[in-house]
């Protein structure tokens, strides 16, 4: 299994349109096949501080999701509007 986590740091000026979009890829994103999960949560102290937590199956339910076209469309949109930092598990 694959794990991510991917902290984002966006302002407040963008923080409702991220969400809006970040909603989105998650409900198309756990869709797809291998997806174990795929959530998005707000941090209760930092509120400029989010974090999408993915879990897949392998690498290659991961490659294909990232290949996907709600990925390939909404994740550009994403960056325009916050900072990402990923970390990758597997177990």
């Amino acid at each position: 299994m694959i794990r991510l986590n991917v902290f984002i740091t966006v302002s407040s000026e963008n923080r409702a349109a991220y969400l809006e979009i970040a909603k989105e890829l998650v409900a198309a994103s756990q869709k797809d096949a291998g997806c174990i999960a795929y959530d998005i949560f707000e941090s209760s102290t930092r509120p400029e501080v989010l974090m999408f937590c993915e879990t897949w199956t392998d690498q290659a339910a991961l490659a294909a999701h990232e290949a996907a076209p709600h990925f390939t469309s909404l994740v550009p949109k994403l960056s325009e509007l916050g900072q990402m930092k990923i970390e990758r598990f597997e177990f």
